[in-house]
């Protein structure tokens, strides 16, 4: 079995709970759930914590695998020093045996599935612009935009610059799919294709790299289903793309 959800953020206790996802009661570590982005569960500065380590442990813990692509919303500084290792026909890093993050521009195939995994968005909430911790007027700047209700990031501490993927990415995920034909069965990544974004929020989201190369996969890949999260709602946008946030939809 193949199930995924959308955003976590760490907020686990509810969604992964017996009542809420009654389904693992019959699932083994055959059996997987992707999280598409966000995950949240590797943010704490240098180490896990001890919350953090609870979780992690608790995952592994679990009668399933769990997978996860990042999103915007992820300490990558500690996220990249993970163990890489090659899995299921693609690269991942190992946070636990059975803790998985499958990186940018893999194809993974499970249970006799071709899944191309995409990660990274750009993040939208930050008007007041990203602060950088040795700056001399970084307390003043805080607070004023602590004043003024500005949402805003502090680099390497709530904001990192690989929220979007770099060209070395992009390309690695343009020679597996050249390598699988351009043809898969599904397509999992955190934000979506340009087009896509537009029907969603008009010009609220601007365009970025990486939603420009996720418009050239849309219009070169065969695929049967795209899932993506970022957006913080559940939606058919087309018949091949949806939008997950809370829900689990099983795929396999």
């Amino acid at each position: 079995m193949i199930y995924l959800t959308g955003d976590t953020h760490a907020e686990f206790r509810h969604r992964f709970n017996v009542d809420n996802f009654s389904e693992q009661m019959g699932m083994t570590k055959e059996d997987y759930v992707i999280i598409c982005g966000d995950f949240g569960g590797i943010w704490d500065l240098n180490e896990e914590s001890k919350n953090e380590k609870y979780w992690l442990d608790w995952f592994e813990e679990r009668s399933y695998t769990l997978l996860f692509i990042d999103g915007n919303h992820e300490n990558f500084d500690r996220l990249y020093c993970y163990p890489v290792k090659e899995w299921h026909g693609g690269m991942v890093h190992e946070i636990r045996p059975h803790v998985l993050h499958l990186m940018r521009g893999q194809i993974f195939e499970i249970d006799g599935k071709k899944i191309f995994t995409f990660g990274g968005a750009r993040s939208h909430d930050i008007n007041g612009g990203i602060l950088e911790k040795d700056d001399p007027d970084f307390s003043k700047k805080r607070k004023r935009l602590d004043r003024d209700y500005i949402p805003y990031r502090i680099n390497h501490i709530s904001w990192w610059e690989q929220e979007l993927a770099s060209e070395e990415e992009m390309q690695e995920g343009r020679r597996n799919l050249m390598e699988h034909g351009n043809t898969v069965d599904y397509i999992v990544t955190h934000c979506c294709s340009t087009s896509t974004q537009v029907i969603l929020g008009g010009s609220f989201y601007e365009p970025d790299r990486e939603t420009d190369y996720l418009e050239d996969i849309k219009n070169s890949v065969n695929y049967k289903k795209w899932f993506f999260g970022h957006y913080h709602d559940n939606k058919n946008i087309f018949d091949k793309e949806i939008l997950i946030y809370e829900q689990m939809i099983r795929i396999s």
